[in-house]
């Protein structure tokens, strides 16, 4: 039996009709679309996009449209700490993070605008060429770095090593600057330790960041200082802008009492809670802090304090209270997104607040001696007695 032209033409605009609305429920699914608001905005997108292809003076990289439009979407977010890593930047992060990296050896913080210098790493070119903690980077290479996402600054510090970048600096009390630092590999030990000189046996860490290798030369630093009779711990947290929450973990159960160290929270109230099972503490302990602590150092010293395992010697930390989770994507590229707060035991949330040291001591920009250092040594001593 034969179809007339008339009903197979129908048939076949109704087939083509009904598989162009399975695909649209299709990509409406994928996207989560349900409503006809949601399928305007794709739509506004998308034809922004096509009528910049089509338009634009000049030909377009479809590529960098989308990766200009995704950054876009995060830097509205409003948050400092979720921002869209294109693969260099992507590479850079995974690079620091591991501890090995091309760069001057400088760490920074990004806050009120502003991007200042953390700490700098002994031995790198950044200390070598006299930058400081708390100078604030105001060009890279004659680019203000009002012109870069905050993770672009980094980057464009970062380059082949044997090659020279140029950073503006302004520091208080001083007149702008410039400095032109030459590049090498970056190599860097985040815990160091040793027996404090003309004391009774109190024993001193420094922790500069919580990276992948941290937790396991922290560990062997304590086992060293155990071994040679340690009486007192020291925990310097200074000038450390943080990093891995599970390192940080690790590290705390070696110090923090049985409980809760710190609890994540996320939008919907969804709790994750890391403990600690340490029964209690061999020795007593005293924690560093300083503006320039952020994040996973405010975990650990906040966790420290709310159980009454240690006192804090310094100022007031950064108060940087946030989780961020780096998501990769599909072109080495990936998103770093604040996707929760963080609590300490006693459930306090000091992201913009800070933690307040128990014992306050300034460090003064031309100060001869580590007073902060001398406080903490004092504190310990009276604990000892």
């Amino acid at each position: 039996m034969f179809l007339n032209k008339k009903k197979l033409a129908a048939i076949i605009i109704g087939s083509l009709a009904a598989g162009s609305a399975l695909t649209a429920g299709g990509v409406f699914w994928l996207l989560n679309i349900h409503t006809a608001g949601d399928a305007a905005e794709y739509i506004r997108f998308f034809g922004v996009k096509k009528f910049i292809e089509a338009r634009y003076v000049e030909p377009t990289d479809d590529q960098a449209l989308l990766d200009g439009a995704i950054a876009g979407m995060v830097k509205s977010l409003g948050d400092p700490h979720s921002v869209y890593l294109n693969a260099q930047s992507y590479e850079g992060l995974k690079q620091h993070t591991e501890g090995t990296f091309g760069g001057i050896g400088v760490t920074m913080g990004f806050k009120d605008n502003k991007v200042t210098v953390i700490s700098v790493i002994e031995g790198t070119p950044g200390e070598g060429a006299g930058v400081k903690a708390g100078d604030e980077i105001l060009a890279v290479d004659d680019t203000p770095v009002t012109e870069f996402d905050p993770t672009e600054v980094a980057q464009h510090i970062r380059g082949e090593v044997g090659t020279n970048v140029v950073l503006r600096l302004h520091r208080e009390g001083a007149e702008d600057f410039d400095v032109t630092i030459t590049r090498d590999t970056i190599q860097v030990p985040t815990a160091k330790g040793k027996m404090l000189e003309n004391t009774d046996h109190i024993g001193y860490i420094r922790i500069a960041s919580f990276g992948e290798h941290t937790a396991a030369e922290y560990h062997e630093a304590l086992e060293n200082l155990e071994n040679d009779g340690m009486k007192g711990l020291i925990i310097d947290l200074r000038e450390n802008g943080g990093g891995l929450i599970t390192t940080c973990v690790d590290i705390a159960r070696t110090v923090v009492p049985k409980g809760p160290i710190v609890s994540v929270v996320r939008r919907d109230g969804s709790t994750e809670e890391h403990d600690s099972n340490l029964e209690e503490n061999k020795y007593p302990i005293v924690v560093l802090i300083d503006g320039n602590s952020a994040s996973a150092s405010e975990i650990l010293a906040g966790a420290l304090q709310d159980t009454g395992a240690a006192t804090l010697v310094g100022t007031k930390s950064y108060g940087k209270g946030s989780v961020q989770a780096v998501i990769p994507m599909f072109h080495n590229d990936a998103l770093k997104l604040t996707i929760a707060r963080y609590y300490t035991p006693n459930g306090r949330c000091i992201d913009g607040t800070g933690i307040e040291p128990d014992v306050e001591v300034e460090l003064a920009p031309d100060a001869t001696a580590d007073t902060q250092l001398l406080q903490a040594i004092e504190t310990m001593k009276s604990k000892l007695q």
